[in-house]
């Protein structure tokens, strides 16, 4: 099986080839971060128009390297939400021309699928089912995955993701764009002490997360410490987060093999090693992407394709792109923003 994957729901533009049995044949991704950067964060109009410049020629690349034709394809997998609105679009009418043209099975990949299934790209012997702490940008979720598409939500953020504190603080501090490597870095430098923050929902007994408090208690305390500090700080105070509602989720998932991390946040160094120490506390496998799996890519898209297709769902050529596209619709809707989830 050979599976053709597309990603550009945010500011990466990727492409894919990836084999039912593991073997990333080839992989092209195009980054926006110069684009971006004077604002700041991303602009979602210069980003899909990134993506329209790009596309085209990272496939046509992916193919080369690999050594394969369209035809030599068996299905192409494109993220078909969520994620920026007119990124997604870009990339999801590409995958269904391709499939058109060439005659080939369209797959419409969730992106929170993608992040969910790459740990078992990564590693074959990861078994369902498992818990997932799927830590981004744009979300932060604790997920129990049971299958290829059979997900059941356990926790979700009420307000920001831990991704979007993360850049955040940066963009407070000054630290610069992306902001989640830039505070990892800063934090090497300072005090995880330092400074006093808040860890919003410690203890509680709602399963959910919260960092908008976090985020405001940053921009606060800031002025006062130096930054080095206040990233030490936060970075710390996220991990606490991180690791009280992740242990109290493993209390309700019955029959997990292992814990498992995926998502841009779960290449934080800090994050991982707490994660680990938390799965040996509890006798389980901790399982983790390698760094350039876990940020946005168009492998980690092949390879939800891949266990889609021999799943035997693919998808009609009038998929529509959604913006917003949980993984577990039928998860009881909370307070605050996390009814996006």
């Amino acid at each position: 099986m050979l599976i053709l994957g597309l990603e550009s729901s945010c500011d990466e533009t990727a492409a894919a080839l990836v084999t039912g049995d593991r073997q990333v044949l080839a992989h092209r991704l195009a980054g926006q971060e110069a684009a971006h950067r004077p604002y700041g964060g991303v602009v979602p109009e210069i980003a899909a128009r990134a993506h329209v410049e790009v596309l085209q020629p990272l496939v046509e690349a992916a193919l080369g390297d690999a050594g394969k034709t369209l035809a030599d394809v068996d299905a192409i997998a494109a993220t078909a939400g969520p994620g920026l609105i007119g990124g997604v679009l870009v990339g999801l009418v590409t995958g269904k021309a391709l499939a058109h043209a060439a005659g080939k099975p369209l797959i419409a990949v969730n992106h929170l699928e993608g992040h969910a299934l790459s740990p078992r790209l990564a590693d074959p012997d990861l078994d369902f089912p498992y818990l997932l702490l799927l830590v981004s940008g744009g979300h932060c979720q604790l997920l129990l995955v049971e299958g290829v598409a059979r997900y059941r939500r356990l926790a979700t953020t009420i307000d920001d993701a831990a991704g979007e504190a993360f850049d955040k603080t940066a963009k407070i501090l000054g630290l610069g764009f992306p902001g989640g490597p830039a505070v990892e870095r800063a934090a090497t430098e300072g005090d995880a002490r330092a400074v006093p923050l808040p860890r919003p929902l410690k203890g509680s007994p709602e399963p959910h997360f919260s960092f908008a408090g976090l985020k405001a208690a940053v921009a606060r305390m800031a002025p006062d410490h130096a930054a080095a500090d206040v990233a030490a700080s936060f970075q710390q105070a996220v991990v606490d987060c991180l690791i009280d509602r992740t242990r109290r989720a493993l209390d309700k998932a019955d029959g997990a093999t292992a814990l498992v991390v995926a998502g841009g946040v779960a290449a934080n160094g800090a994050v991982r090693a707490a994660l680990q120490a938390l799965a040996a506390e509890h006798g389980l496998r901790f399982v983790a992407p390698p760094a350039w799996l876990c940020t946005d890519n168009a492998a980690m898209i092949a390879w939800a394709g891949a266990e889609r297709f021999a799943a035997g769902l693919t998808d009609p050529l009038d998929t529509a792109a959604r913006a917003r596209w949980p993984l577990d619709p039928d998860a009881e809707k909370v307070r605050g923003a996390g009814v996006k989830a």
